[in-house]
């Protein structure tokens, strides 16, 4: 019986991520939960993220049998990565640690910068990988509120999403950094208005295929990994109303998301 791997995010962002792992390891089964019924985490207490992500993944451990969990969500990873961890009897992996990897391996002026949501930001989570990884980088932080609500009704750029960007990410542009971490899954669908607002002369840094090269290499190791011969498949679930789900997720993702099935708080 072949065992999915299990990925969530408190709504579309974490697509990002399952479309790298998909592309990356076309091969496994995925099964991908989207908590848009509780959307979006960024404003909310720690501990309540911390609940949500421990039933999510629980979830994915009893109801779907996955094999390794994907934390695609920089809020939850910031809050409840080394809780999940202790308590979970399969690997878990973050999109924090290989998007950092990669940004201090970017950069060319050890200036960089990192956006995500104020409870992201507020955790301190990037600082710390950031110095784990190369204590010479200096890392400017914004939070960024706001800008995941344009992506989960759809709006993607335009004059709202640009003026925004522009007041957010102000202080990041007076820091002078060459290396730009989008440290929310959401704002890769962004990626076009940030780069206007940024420059030429900043690379922007997604942690999604990262993430997935740390899968990979995860499930290597474990000797998880499927028989590269067969086809995965991919079921998308949502805790909000999967009809919109599935209509938006298509327009964000591709057509793969041909459809999504509610999942229920237990």
């Amino acid at each position: 019986m072949v065992q999915p791997i299990g990925m969530f995010d408190s709504g579309f962002g974490g697509l990002t991520v399952a479309r790298a792992v998909i592309d990356l390891l076309p091969n496994e089964d995925l099964v991908y939960i989207g908590d848009t019924g509780r959307y979006p985490y960024g404003n909310k207490p720690a501990a309540e993220v911390q609940r949500f992500a421990h039933e999510i993944a629980t979830s994915l451990v009893n109801d779907f049998d996955v094999k390794l969990i994907v934390v695609a969500c920089n809020t939850a990873a910031s809050v409840a990565l080394e809780q999940l961890k202790d308590t979970l009897p399969v690997p878990v992996v973050s999109v924090i640690e290989p998007g950092v990897s990669a940004l201090v391996q970017t950069t060319r002026n050890k200036r960089v910068g990192v956006i995500g949501t104020v409870g992201t930001i507020d955790s301190g989570a990037y600082e710390h990988a950031v110095g784990a990884a190369d204590a010479s980088v200096s890392l400017v932080s914004a939070a960024c509120p706001g800008l995941v609500e344009f992506v989960e009704r759809g709006q993607t750029s335009g004059a709202e999403v640009t003026l925004l960007a522009e007041r957010l990410l102000a202080p990041i542009v007076h820091a002078g950094v060459d290396s730009l971490l989008l440290g929310c899954t959401h704002y890769p669908y962004l990626a076009r208005v940030i780069s206007d607002v940024m420059g030429p002369d900043v690379v922007l840094v997604s942690s999604g295929d990262e993430t997935a090269f740390a899968v990979k290499e995860m499930l290597e190791v474990a000797q998880l990994q499927e028989d590269t011969s067969r086809v995965g498949e991919h079921f998308f679930y949502s805790s909000g109303d999967p009809e919109w789900f599935a209509h938006l997720g298509r327009r964000l993702f591709g057509p793969e998301l041909s459809d999504a099935q509610s999942w229920i708080v237990k």
